[in-house]
């Protein structure tokens, strides 16, 4: 198995929701330099704040967009995580800019991962790319049933990273995200999760609103597990791969809203409207492969998580405004 001591890892997207997190739990590791890029449109400079702390962790602003930036930080770098892009909202509404971050922007790391001599990549997926369910537990082998460009961008890096294994031998493993959630995700910008709007709502002394029956169902893995998958990903000796990140437990929106009431005491009751529409209504992921393989298995339960998400957020709210950029 390769060693990530003495390691320099490069962090794309390291200050955002999920890479912070990973970043945090490289600072645990014996690496010798861990540097973040990261151009802050999603991204938080508070996210960081603990890690910066370490003498070991750089912050680099800069885009995958700017090669010339992302070939001067990519220099030297051992191992590199791979977690900038844009998401399902700008996918759906600016898609030639989702373009060219998520499609050119990734080809531009792998390309660069390569001349530069990294020993791994390891590259942020997305459930996305399975699209609804065909049968359930999903398993790695399900058909890529995708029909949005979030999910679309997901793929053209999966296979852009199999076309360079197959070339250039470049290791890299992939992981296929299914819902994050936990301490630092956004409960301000355009597109928020279910259970941030949730909360604002109970916030508000509103009814929280389900859409539809409330019987969608989703396999909700919290933040922490996830970058811990991220770095057994990085300091295993598999490649070429592709692993599903997930609980494997299937959650139906009536269950989440149902708990969130519980932890926050509330006693409103939801509010059922017209479902809108939704891009997945049915996903639940096996996570047999990543436990054989990675020996990755999630520990934190679904009311624990969400306890930690409505403790940070409570806090994150008592911050002033300009602590929070």
């Amino acid at each position: 198995m390769p060693s990530i001591e003495g390691a320099r890892v490069l962090v794309i997207g390291g200050a955002g929701f999920l890479g912070s997190h990973i970043v945090d739990q490289l600072t645990l590791e014996p690496v010798r330099e861990i540097v973040v890029l990261d151009n802050f449109v999603r991204g938080t400079r508070t996210n960081l704040r603990q890690a910066v702390r370490d003498p070991r962790v750089r912050v680099v602003d800069g885009s995958i967009t700017d090669l010339d930036c992302l070939r001067e930080v990519i220099r030297g770098s051992d191992y590199v995580f791979h977690l900038a892009a844009l998401w399902l909202y700008e996918c759906v509404h600016q898609p030639r800019s989702a373009l060219e971050v998520n499609v050119v922007g990734t080809y531009n790391v792998v390309e660069t991962a390569q001349a530069a001599g990294v020993k791994r990549i390891v590259y942020s997926s997305s459930a996305s790319v399975y699209g609804d369910a065909l049968l359930t537990p999903m398993t790695e082998e399900h058909p890529f049933n995708n029909r949005t460009m979030y999910g679309a961008t997901k793929i053209a890096g999966e296979q852009f990273l199999r076309a360079f294994y197959e070339g250039h031998r470049l290791p890299y493993v992939g992981l296929r995200y299914m819902n994050i959630y936990g301490p630092r995700m956004d409960y301000q910008g355009t597109y928020v999760s279910v259970i941030m709007k949730v909360l604002d709502r109970i916030d508000q002394g509103l009814p929280p609103v389900i859409f539809g029956d409330g019987s969608q169902a989703y396999d909700f893995v919290h933040v922490e597990d996830v970058a811990r998958a991220n770095v057994l990903a990085m300091g295993s000796d598999v490649a070429d791969e592709f692993f599903n990140v997930g609980m494997g437990v299937k959650t139906t929106i009536n269950e989440l809203v149902e708990l969130l009431l519980k932890i926050t005491g509330s006693p409103l009751e939801p509010e059922y409207r017209p479902q809108e529409q939704m891009f997945v209504t049915h996903r639940v992921g096996s996570t047999e492969k990543a436990e054989r393989v990675l020996g990755f298995r999630a520990r934190i339960p679904l009311e624990e998580g969400l306890r930690s998400v409505v403790a940070w957020r409570r806090e994150d709210q008592r911050q002033p405004i300009v602590e929070r950029a």
